[in-house]
């Protein structure tokens, strides 16, 4: 009766522990995806106003549909998205 009880377990445990460590692995992590390109902003000026850029501190700096924008302040901001098309314009000048 011990046999049979020890070779029922023994058997058991060969077919399971390689089940049992093959869920023990860890899934490869998929890489992280690329942020998209951005266009640079070419001036030197401000999109809206066309004052030079830090001439009022900082410039507002974000990007639009792919494109890097930069602005002389944060007033400009409402502008530009009022109309961005005008404004974009500038660009392929």
């Amino acid at each position: 009766m011990k046999t049979t009880l020890i070779v029922a377990l023994t058997a058991l445990l060969s077919f399971s522990a390689p089940a049992l460590l093959q869920a023990e692995e860890p899934r490869p992590v998929p890489p992280p995806a690329e942020a998209p390109k951005v266009k640079p902003y070419p001036l030197d000026t401000c999109i809206v106003s066309d004052e030079k850029l830090e001439s009022m501190g900082k410039p507002v700096v974000f990007t639009h549909e792919g494109q890097e924008i930069k602005l002389c302040c944060r007033s400009c901001k409402p502008k530009f998205l009022k109309d961005p098309a005008t404004y974009l314009k500038k660009l392929t000048k």
